[in-house]
């Protein structure tokens, strides 16, 4: 069976080139890089190219680079990192869990958390970001791009609005990175999260840019590495990835929009089903993520149904899957939870090509349709999709 993986917002498949960079550092070149003699110089000497390549991704020093476990970790650092009991918070209502969670978390241990909302194309008013702000103010957390829309928040606004209170300023922009042109100081933030596993490096490794002089506490306790921001032996090998994976996608991105391109060509087609749309579609996204609802059918039946004939796709982030509550996302949009649970994400990645938005627009509508025969709330009969569909191809 042909196998099509359009499910890159969960993770990605490490590139051929990241994997081959890494290989050396799990035998050869094994030393820990925190050691003086030739091993760990060795070791130590490809972290610090990595970090050089991290550093040029987001456009600051390599001083200002601290590698973590991962998106979750380097965002909790970052919230963790610097509210202190009695601060203020204010985050949005479409965050990942693990910042928003954090947020909760930072309740229970005194903290105020104001959750800003957004608007139907799920973008938070930087007005609103303005108006949470108050004398106890300590931190904003605000996305660069959702993990579940793609939908680019207004960062440079808000780093401005944040500058002029005199607040540190998180984002957490691990759908973002390698994507779109990142620059921490045209944003104007303090912290900054990456993963390397959305960008076609492991899981297992991230990096979080501490701007410098912020005050930022360490989460773990141990020895000096990373300037004493985050104790523990460095994952060589993931770091290596992590830095051969920028490369590549800093030398993918400047060659043009072919991801763009591919995606909007799925949602030309996709929409062409009756009852179908793009979630946030009218506002500015990353161009490998197309969240979309089909009305009349359950997203996990359909994801379970595309799976089976061989394309993966997903509802939602990876780490709900299996919730039973709707997306809090496409909820704070102001979608119906039946929408919302309607609703399925498609994200495509470096490997994806052409033929196989064609294989996935003919599967997606056949497939949409099906489910809609079976259903009670069914809207349309099976052919009507895959007739339009066939004439727009052809």
């Amino acid at each position: 069976m042909r196998r099509v993986y359009f499910d890159n917002s969960a993770t990605t498949p490490v590139l051929p080139e990241v994997f081959e960079a890494m290989q050396p550092y799990f035998s050869q070149q094994f030393g820990n890089a925190s050691s003086i003699h030739h091993h760990g110089q060795q070791t130590r000497a490809a972290v610090e190219q990595a970090r050089e390549s991290v550093a040029a991704l987001l456009g600051c020093r390599t001083a200002e680079v601290v590698f973590t476990s991962g998106g979750t970790e380097a965002d909790n650092l970052a919230i963790f990192g610097i509210a202190r009991p009695g601060d203020h918070v204010i985050t949005s209502t479409v965050e990942h869990h693990a910042v928003l969670n954090a947020c909760k978390y930072l309740e229970s241990e005194g903290c105020e958390v104001t959750y800003v909302p957004v608007d139907g194309r799920g973008l938070v008013d930087p007005l609103d970001v303005r108006r949470a702000l108050r004398a106890t103010s300590r931190l904003i957390t605000i996305m660069t791009a959702n993990n579940e829309t793609g939908v680019l928040q207004p960062v440079q606004e808000i780093g401005k609005i944040a500058a002029e209170a005199d607040v540190y300023f998180h984002t957490d922009a691990v759908q973002a990175a390698g994507k779109i042109r990142l620059d921490v100081n045209e944003i104007g933030c303090d912290l900054l999260s990456i993963s390397g596993h959305k960008l076609h490096a492991p899981q297992g490794v991230g990096a979080l840019y501490v701007r410098k002089g912020a005050p930022l506490e360490p989460m773990l306790y141990g020895g000096r590495h990373e300037r004493s921001r985050r104790a523990g032996t460095e994952n060589v090998p993931g770091i290596v990835g992590l830095g051969k994976a920028t490369e590549l996608a800093m030398a993918k991105r400047d060659t043009g929009d072919e991801m763009g391109a591919m995606r909007g060509r799925l949602e030309r087609f996709l929409s062409e089903i009756e009852c179908a749309g793009v979630n946030g579609g009218g506002a500015p996204r990353v161009p490998q993520t197309s969240s979309m609802y089909f009305d009349a059918i359950d997203g996990e039946s359909l994801v379970i149904a595309l799976d089976l004939k061989g394309l993966a796709s997903s509802t939602g982030a990876a780490c709900s899957s299996g919730a039973i509550e709707p997306s809090h996302v496409l909820t704070a949009m102001g979608m119906s939870a039946e929408r919302a649970r309607a609703s399925v994400r498609f994200s495509l990645g470096q490997q994806n090509t052409t033929d196989e938005v064609e294989f996935a627009v003919g599967l997606v509508g056949e497939t949409v349709a099906r489910l809609r025969e079976l259903s009670p709330r069914a809207i349309g009969g099976a052919e009507s999709f895959e007739l339009r569909a066939s004439s727009k191809r052809h």
